[in-house]
């Protein structure tokens, strides 16, 4: 603990002060960085993201990933700030950035969706995980999360890690149509439903 109190500082969001500490995170799956803000304690906020750089700094209307993360810490900061992001390197759904923009690419030829479009590429349609997050989370001492996901993925993976885990659904609008296409491929091909969650 004492390496993590050595990263503690202040970060100014929406014109409020966060304290923040921030921990690598990795092991053979993958890496990032887990930031804790506040003091979280059982039952806090909990937001397990993976990079999307086009969404997340370059505000693309595409996609929903930089609205999700942008409601996430807008529901840390309406708690206190108190919570924790986990901010995974998975780019491309694990397939890097490249692949990415080849599938894109192959999705703007054939006109089929970004899942379909990996497949066409020869490549897996989500080659993420999620276990190193968790077991970051575990390793925080906490026993049980408000996990803010829309992926059952995510939430079986913390469960797998020993929490209880109770999902806060992300609910937010898509920008553009392209936008509301991609989040209904979502739920019909990774079952990104939050409303089957189980309690």
């Amino acid at each position: 603990m004492k390496e993590l109190q050595a990263t503690a500082h202040s970060l100014f969001r929406n014109g409020l002060e966060l304290r923040v500490r921030v921990r690598e995170v990795r092991d053979e799956a993958g890496a990032g960085y887990m930031l804790i803000f506040g003091e979280p304690a059982d039952g806090c906020l909990v937001r397990i993201h993976s990079q999307c750089l086009y969404g997340d700094a370059l505000g693309s209307d595409d996609c929903d990933c930089g609205p999700e993360l942008q409601l996430a810490m807008d529901m840390i900061q309406a708690e206190d700030g108190q919570g924790v992001l986990v901010y995974l390197e998975q780019e491309g759904r694990g397939a890097g950035l490249v692949v990415k923009a080849m599938g894109l690419r192959a999705g703007e030829q054939t006109g089929v969706n970004t899942y379909d479009a990996y497949r066409l590429i020869g490549h897996p349609v989500d080659a993420r995980s999620y276990d190193h997050a968790a077991d970051a989370l575990a390793g925080l001492g906490l026993r049980k999360v408000r996990l803010m996901t829309n992926n059952h993925d995510k939430v079986q993976a913390v469960r797998d890690a020993g929490l209880v885990v109770e999902a806060v659904p992300l609910e937010t609008e898509p920008r553009s149509e392209r936008a509301a296409r991609y989040m209904a491929d979502k739920r019909r091909s990774a079952l990104h439903d939050p409303d089957s969650f189980d309690p």
